[in-house]
């Protein structure tokens, strides 16, 4: 992003806009559906099935990185890796399947977002996050009683007129 661009939106750089958005997630259904449908030849895909989770797309729209996972027990690593070998042959399905300008270069990275969902997870069923969590809700439980006893407000619906 140029300075002057950057400078203009408050000296942050922004995120990615509506028309990197849109054009990620056309190319993501198309992925899934080329993905599902074909039968790709590299020996580290034969029988996984692939989920491609999110599409970012370059400014241009001529490169778009795809976070696929397989499902099951396999690396992340070995699928980007061979999905990056069989980029060519899914770039010429692709561009047989969206309407853009120009067809974009595909690279492929793991999607490690499910992976840390469930570290996440694991944290928040840990006994002593659970213990915390469960002193908390007494904590509010009682500062809503002690709040409505010192506001003196009673069971009547505020909204109605009298």
């Amino acid at each position: 992003m140029s300075k002057k661009r950057e400078h203009a939106r408050g000296g942050h750089a922004a995120g990615p806009s509506q028309r990197q958005l849109r054009a990620g997630e056309l190319v993501r259904h198309a992925l899934v559906e080329i993905l599902a449908r074909e039968d790709l030849r590299d020996p580290a895909l034969a029988g996984v099935s692939v989920t491609v989770g999110e599409v970012r797309a370059s400014p241009d729209l001529k490169h778009m990185t795809a976070f696929v996972a397989a499902l099951g027990n396999h690396e992340p690593e070995k699928i980007a890796a061979a999905l990056g070998r069989c980029a060519g042959f899914l770039r010429g399905r692709l561009a047989r399947q969206i309407d853009l300008k120009f067809t974009p270069q595909l690279h492929f990275l793991p999607d490690v977002s499910y992976d840390e969902a469930q570290h996440i997870d694991a944290l928040l069923r840990r006994p002593e996050v659970a213990r915390d969590l469960a002193r908390g809700d007494d904590d509010d439980d009682d500062d809503d009683a002690d709040d409505a006893a010192q506001s003196g407000a009673s069971d009547a619906d505020p909204r109605q007129e009298h």
